[in-house]
Formats: C-alpha cells, structure tokens, sequence
C-alpha cells in the first residue's frame, strides 16, 4: 500500500524526503501523485502490476514504485520502457541483486543501451562524455535504477548497502553503444538479438578504469599491444577479477582503439579472445599477493575469466588516446554475471504535452 507524504511546499517536502532517507542525497523532483500517474500512465501497464521482489528489503517492484524513482530522478515519460527494462533486469535471478547490494565491494549497475530505443526513448548518449553530466537522459535513467534500489530494495549505506566507499556510479551509471559509429556490429547483437531489438545489458561494475594507448598504425603489434594494455586495466593484481575470477567485465573502446582492432582483420569474437588468453596468469603471481585464494588451482596457470564472452566489448565515447574498463566484483552464486532485458516500446502511451503551469 502506497504511504502519501504531505508537506506544506516543494521546500518542504524535499527536506521532509531527505530527513527520511528516501533520497541519494541530492535534491530529486517531488513524486506527486499526477507526476507519478503520468509516468505510470506512460507505460501502459497498471500501477499495481508487479515486477517482482527487489532485495536486499525484498520490496515489492510496482509499476506505482518505479514510478515514483523514476519521478524523483528525473525521468520524462519517454524513459520509462528503459526505465523498467533495466528493473527487470536487476530483478532476474542470474543477477544475484541482494548480494551485490550487500557486499562491502563498490559494484554499482552499469546500464548498457543498444537498439531504437536509444533514440526513442532518449536520446541516450553514446559520444563525448556519455558516463559524464550533461546527459539528461542517462542521468535520469540510471539514478532512477538507483532510487529503485534504496527505496524498494531498502540498500541503505551502512546498514544492508555495505559497501566500503562505493564509487559515483552508485548515483547514475548509463550510456548507449555508439552503434551508428562503430566499426563493429552492435552489442546486442552478438549477444543474440535482432538488429531493430532494444536492449538494456546491465553488469555490477567497478567504476570506470582509464586505459591509455597511443596507436601506430605501421606498428604490426599495434592490435596485440592495445589487448594487453586493456586486459592490465581488466584484471591486474588489484582487481577482484584476477583474485577471486569467474566473473564479467566491460571494455569500452573509443573509436580510434576500434579502428585498431579492426584494421588488424579483428572481430568482436577475436578481441574477446584475445583478452581472455591475455589474462591467463601464472598462479605463483596470484599466491604472491593473495595466496589463500592461490590455493584453488592447480597447475602453473590460472584464468581470470571462465569463457571469453563473459567480457562485454562495446565502442563509445570520443576518439583519442583513452579506453574505459569497468572490472567486477566477480561474486554472489552467478559469479556477478552480466544479464540482458528486452526494452518493450510498443505498449507504451504517448502522452500530449503538459502546459507550463503542470
């Protein structure tokens, strides 16, 4: 049953939500109940329609509950389909969502978007800055995700969120692949969609990792110097993904690195293979610095990833010298593997435009 605050102003009730803890912190747009039945009327589904149980409080996901984050962050009524995608996402068991928001590892959902509703329901950036302000909405998409997870699933730092310092994608963490840019085809398509499927991919992730390489194109290691550079970002002796392995990672490249891979006759398929042979390490490097999880393997030579597609490549950002590389925390019973979730446009309701005074 939906509780109904009342505060005398806007004022008011943002210092009455704060008080409560139903904030991130930051000041949030005051869910009233016609901002909240315009965003549930947005996507054509009962306010009472449940999407499932979110942990670690075990809240009930209601159409009205993601309703009303999705509100607070933000959100304009074309966000929703990707809004709720994204929440299904979470919410699908290989997830392991309660674990992820109980660890004392800084993993926050990163949201990945391919396909029309990157346009549709946006526009989603994917150039310059697409993990940076200024980008209304993937800011409002991914702290909608995370309002969800503190007001429904009840993660509240300190207490069931323990994470030991997170990192800012804990606020917002979302951007769409470049796909109209990219030398390689789209994300989800390897993952085994349709070309005009719209697609959120979410992974618990560290937070961006920097990886530095300056091209030569005369250079006939060019390609295999880039997998190395990116695999120490992936998976160095500080990661979890090295020290406790199995799980999922992110690489995404800047135009110039794709241009690399592909001008060396790369596929996706050889890039993924190529990172995961490149962060096959000797065990005595593992038992040097954390030998009580050395003791797992056998033989001279262990892996940090079990399969080479549980790397997610995808291109975005600006061209130059910088990649990203998000590392994972590689734990709960599914080993923090990534999970994908159809984005459904086609139920959704266009709303006509509210008047200035609304």
């Amino acid at each position: 049953m939906t509780e109904y605050l009342r505060a005398e102003d806007e004022s008011r009730a943002l210092e009455l939500l704060h008080s409560r803890g139903l904030t991130d912190g930051l000041p949030v747009v005051i869910p009233t109940v016609d901002r909240v039945a315009r965003l549930v009327l947005a996507t054509g589904l009962d306010a009472d329609v449940l999407l499932g149980e979110m942990g670690p409080g075990n809240g009930a996901a209601t159409i009205e509950k993601v309703a009303i984050a999705a509100c607070m962050a933000g959100c304009l009524p074309d966000h929703m389909p990707v809004v709720l995608a994204a929440v299904q996402a979470v919410l699908q068991p290989d997830f392991d969502l309660t674990e992820m928001q109980s660890t004392t590892h800084c993993t926050a959902p990163l949201i990945i978007v391919n396909g029309p509703a990157r346009h549709t329901c946006g526009p989603i950036a994917s150039g310059f800055g697409a993990l940076g302000p200024g980008h209304r909405a993937n800011a409002s998409i991914g702290r909608a995700l995370r309002l969800c997870m503190l007001n429904i699933g009840g993660a509240r730092p300190g207490e069931s969120d323990m994470a030991l310092l997170g990192h800012p994608g804990k606020f917002t963490y979302c951007l769409a692949e470049d796909e109209e840019n990219s030398p390689l085809p789209p994300m989800h398509q390897d993952l085994g969609y349709l070309p005009d499927d719209s697609v959120v991919t979410i992974i618990g992730a560290e937070a961006p990792h920097s990886v530095i390489y300056s091209g030569d194109a005369d250079d006939p290691e060019d390609a295999h110097k880039l997998l190395q550079v990116l695999a120490i970002g992936l998976a160095n002796m500080g990661t979890n993904n090295a020290v406790l392995t199995g799980g999922g990672a992110v690489v995404v490249l800047n135009p110039e690195h794709a241009g690399i891979f592909v001008r060396a006759g790369m596929t996706r398929s050889d890039i993924l293979q190529g990172l995961w042979q490149a962060t096959h390490y000797p065990k005595e490097q593992l038992a040097y610095f954390a030998p009580a999880f050395a003791k797992r393997f056998h033989g001279q030579e262990y892996r940090c990833f079990d399969r080479p597609e549980d790397i997610l490549v995808l291109m975005a950002g600006g061209s130059g010298l910088y990649s990203m590389v998000m590392p994972s925390w590689c734990a709960g019973a599914n080993r923090n593997r990534y999970v994908s979730q159809t984005i459904v446009t086609d139920q959704f309701c266009e709303l006509p435009e509210l008047g200035a005074d609304a």
